[in-house]
């Protein structure tokens, strides 16, 4: 049965300790942001979530904070101070607001009026580990104890999967009949998005727990687990294969790029992959760091790419790695 939550948030006015500089506008040619003018020096840079918006801007979530860049040029646009520093994953829903997702909760950022709002919602768990806008513009949440339903524009908490298999929803995806698929402990969960419960289950992978998750341009589910790159097909629910040069992998992201190859982010490296035959194309060099957490094709004429040690990018016409000297670990500057 479908709950219903009225939505009680803390709207911070422009000016107080989360809102975004009033000179701060999308609209205004800016220039670039020092490193430390907003955000004071924490001890973690790793870039969990990566988030291009309708302007072509790309949101950068952080431990170190949340940013908006320009993508062609690496110029930092925004610094935003946000309630929690711990962000773990980013949407944009239809009206161009960006949903934080963090361990203290959800986190609404508008960039039209500059106001940060911190979502009361009552959820099965503050840690929200995923986001995901379906077909209809609602907002799904998925966090280490379970998932929600959101509408972003009523401001109401729709529906709580009750019992989800696997608990966890650590990766969300849209099949190619706009299905939800769920990567959680044990496997992935297909969830009807009417009602809320399980449709189905595809367990026993390789590798166990799902930890990314994403839509292949044939139609399959492209799986990262700790130890494989893993194809599924969503109609008949089933294995199809094993990425055989992502064997022991650990993955933790997945995408593709506009000529349909597909960009695997592991713990020890960021690797191009032919989908259709599982060639191995190339390893990426020189990034901040080999344990790759988030990535971002196709913008900006470039491959973003989230690492432990900050962000780097990866150059379409040579392939090789370079940091963004703004938003990486000090370290990685003194190293190089």
């Amino acid at each position: 049965m479908l709950s219903l939550l009225v939505l009680s948030s803390l709207i911070l006015p422009p000016g107080s300790l989360y809102s975004l500089p009033p000179n701060l506008h999308p609209a205004t040619s800016l220039e670039p942001t020092p490193l430390l003018a907003q955000t004071p020096i924490t001890a973690d840079y790793r870039v969990t979530a990566l988030q291009p918006d309708f302007t072509g801007d790309l949101w950068v979530g952080s431990w170190a904070g949340l940013s908006r860049i320009n993508p062609e040029t690496g110029q930092v646009l925004q610094r935003v101070r946000m309630p929690s520093r711990t962000l773990e994953s980013l949407a944009q829903d239809r009206v161009g607001r960006i949903w934080v997702g963090t361990f203290d909760g959800l986190v609404r950022v508008d960039p039209r009026t500059n106001v940060i709002t911190a979502q009361n919602f009552t959820l099965p768990s503050n840690r929200v580990l995923s986001l995901l806008v379906d077909s209809r513009g609602f907002l799904w949440a998925g966090t280490d104890r379970g998932l929600v339903m959101i509408s972003p524009d009523r401001g109401l908490l729709m529906t709580t999967v009750q019992e989800l298999p696997g608990v966890s929803a650590n990766a969300l995806a849209l099949d190619g009949n706009n299905n939800l698929w769920v990567g959680t402990l044990s496997g992935l969960v297909q969830i009807n998005t009417a009602n809320a419960f399980p449709v189905r289950e595809v367990g026993d992978l390789p590798g166990g727990a799902v930890q990314s998750l994403t839509l292949g341009p044939e139609g399959n589910l492209w799986v990262g687990t700790a130890s494989s790159l893993l194809v599924v097909d969503p109609v008949r629910s089933e294995l199809v294969r094993s990425v055989g040069t992502m064997r022991d992998k650990n993955v933790q992201t997945v995408e593709f790029d506009q000529a349909g190859n597909v960009w695997v982010g592991t713990t020890t490296g960021l690797f191009k992959v032919k989908p259709d035959s599982g060639e191995l194309l190339g390893q990426v060099p020189s990034l901040p760091s080999g344990r790759i957490l988030s990535l971002s094709t196709n913008t900006g004429n470039k491959i973003w790419v989230g690492t432990s040690e900050g962000l780097g990018w990866v150059s379409l016409t040579t392939g090789d790695g370079t940091p963004h000297w703004g938003l990486v670990s000090p370290t990685v500057v003194q190293t190089r």
